[in-house]
Parts: C-alpha cells; sequence; structure tokens
C-alpha cells in the first residue's frame, strides 16, 4: 500500500497525474491521483471508460479535457491514495531505450572500459570521449534498442536479483509516454505525441552486456537488461503541460539514503525530441509506448559497488513523484 505522510509535498508537478491502482485482491484500474493524494476511479468517472491507462492513452485528445474538468471539480468520488496499491501506470506495446545519452555518463564508461594497456592516462582518455559526444551531438544520431514490456514492475515493488547476474547495475531515467500515434513526424513535431513523462529504473546486468563467446557481435542486451522486474516504472504519467521543459530535470537515486546519481537532463546528448523523432523514422509509435532516455552519470560501475540482497533504491526525478524499490537476491 502507498502511504504518504501528512507533511509530504505535492506527489508531483500539476493538478492531476494518472496511475493504475488496486484495492486490496481486487483488479487494477486507471485512476486519477491529485497532488495531495487523493484518487479518482477513471472506471466510475468517466462515460466511456477505458479498461486500462493504455485504453485512455489511445484517446487522449477526447479524454485529456475530461481528466482537466474531474481534477478541478468536487463532484466525483475521491478516496485515500493509502487504501490503494501502486503498479507500473501503463502496460507498453513497445519499450524504446535510449543508450549512451548522458555526456558525463558516457565519458566515465569510456574511461572505466577502455584497454589500460594503451598506455594513456584517465584525463587523455576523458578529452577523447569528450570530443566523441560533442562531434555525436552535432552530426550523429541517438543510439536505441528494444526492452521487453515484461520487464516492468510497479515503483515499491521489490526486485529480484537473478542468480546469474553477476554485476547489477541503477540507470535511473526520464521516459516519455506516447499519447498519439507517430510515424516519421520531425523533431518540432514529436513532443506533441507525447502524452507525459514518468520515471524509470533501466536495470542493467553489466556482467551480460557484451558476449564473450562472440565478441564480434556487440551488446547483448536481452539478457543483460530484461530479466522480470528489471524496469520499475511509476508510479505516475504526469502530463506534458505540467512538466514542462525537459531539458533541465534534475535526477536523483539514493542507494541505501547515500545519493549515487544526481544530475540535470540538461546532460543529454540528444533531447526527448530528437528521440521521439528517430525512433519514428523507423518504428510506428503507439499510445502507450515507452521511449526512455538515458541514465546519467552516476551508475554503480562508476562507484564500484553494485547492487546487492537488501538495498533500497530511492529514485525521484523533478515533477515526476518517487519510487522506492528493494533488491531482493534470486535464490540460487
Amino acid at each position: 500500500m502507498f502511504v504518504k505522510p501528512a507533511s509530504a509535498p505535492a506527489l508531483f508537478a500539476g493538478p492531476f497525474a494518472l496511475g493504475t491502482l488496486s484495492a486490496a485482491d481486487g483488479p487494477a484500474f486507471p485512476a486519477l491521483v491529485s497532488p495531495d493524494g487523493m484518487v479518482v476511479d477513471l472506471r466510475e468517472a468517466l462515460s466511456d471508460p477505458a479498461p486500462d491507462l493504455r485504453g485512455l492513452l489511445e484517446r487522449w485528445d477526447d479524454v485529456l479535457p475530461r481528466l482537466h474538468e474531474l481534477a478541478a471539480g468536487e463532484t466525483a468520488v475521491r478516496r485515500p491514495l493509502a487504501e490503494f496499491r501502486v503498479h507500473a501506470p501503463v502496460e507498453p506495446r513497445q519499450v524504446f531505450q535510449s543508450g549512451a545519452n548522458y555526456r558525463q555518463h558516457v565519458i566515465d564508461l569510456h574511461v572505466a572500459h577502455r584497454d589500460r594497456s594503451d598506455g594513456r592516462s584517465d584525463e587523455e582518455a576523458r578529452a577523447e570521449a569528450a570530443e566523441i559526444m560533442d562531434r555525436r551531438a552535432a552530426e550523429d544520431l541517438p543510439y536505441v534498442f528494444i526492452g521487453l514490456p515484461s520487464a516492468i514492475t510497479g515503483p515499491y515493488d521489490d526486485v529480484v536479483l537473478p542468480s546469474w547476474a553477476g554485476k547489477p547495475d541503477w540507470e535511473l531515467e526520464l521516459a516519455a509516454v506516447i499519447g498519439r500515434p507517430a510515424y516519421q513526424v520531425t523533431a518540432e513535431e514529436a513532443l506533441h505525441h507525447v502524452a507525459g513523462y514518468t520515471i524509470a529504473n533501466d536495470l542493467t546486468d553489466r556482467a551480460t552486456v557484451f558476449r564473450r563467446d562472440m565478441p564480434q557481435i556487440g551488446t547483448d542486451w536481452l539478457r543483460s537488461k530484461n530479466a522480470p522486474g528489471f524496469t520499475p516504472l511509476g508510479p505516475w504519467i504526469v502530463p506534458t503541460a505540467s512538466v514542462g521543459d525537459t531539458g533541465d530535470l534534475r535526477i536523483v537515486l539514493e542507494l541505501n539514503g547515500e545519493a549515487k546519481q544526481n544530475e540535470s537532463t540538461s546532460d543529454m546528448i540528444f533531447s526527448v525530441a530528437r528521440l521521439v523523432s528517430y525512433i519514428s523514422q523507423t518504428a510506428r509509435l503507439l499510445p502507450g509506448d515507452l521511449v526512455l532516455t538515458g541514465s546519467p552519470a552516476g551508475n554503480g560501475i562508476h562507484w564500484g559497488r553494485l547492487l546487492r540482497d537488501g538495498d533500497v533504491m530511492d529514485a525521484s526525478i523533478t515533477g515526476l513523484g518517487a519510487q522506492r524499490t528493494r533488491c531482493v537476491a534470486e535464490p540460487k
């Protein structure tokens, strides 16, 4: 159950957000949540309800004005959020993940993974990586791959660390949620197709990122990123108008109370608009789909401290709320 202390600040920015909740052993349902922690069951409040949030996103242009009315009005039945379990806000059909999209993070990885026999100092390696990142931002394309919806779990659920995962790591990310279908849209058009934003912690097992048996094939994102529960999502979808400019949001992840990631989205190499536009040149983005925008500096591989049984991750992004997930080792 979600418990919001009486003295806690607003849960998120803006007049409302959307979530997927359930009461006791009841079915999950789409909900409108107010910043003070009250809930409207959208199955009851909408004259033409959808079974889930993805269904609402498929009718985003029609539903959005009604959601504003419900948030501002006093007629809808409201219940305390503390009575409900909070699930991942949406079940996407497609998950697009952006890699190497934060300048400082990529520089750190470049230094950490370089061949130490090359004889250069860390400072020289950083300078080389910084030059590469600047060139990428000006001339190159984003790096995007596909994730599995089955890896998604709720924002307060335990994260099971698979017994085979040798180096499980955190990667907190801003996630854009598609509200209008997008295919071959420009960067100038792209944000019109985004309904809102949420939080994703895109866990990665660093030990299985690269295939030792086939080094020439490159990265193995299937194995390293898609274990069940490796993508805690939510708690809310906050509409785009309430989030505003995504170019300077603070991304913070604490491990057992100690800040590990504390960076701004201003360090992104490719903006949300450029990512959505790039993906849409190949794939047709559908309502409810997720575009994960990459993780900033401060991952476990940087600190030399990977996830272990009993660890607690507290994660937040400006205006989007907060997650708390506990790591549990899978029995061997």
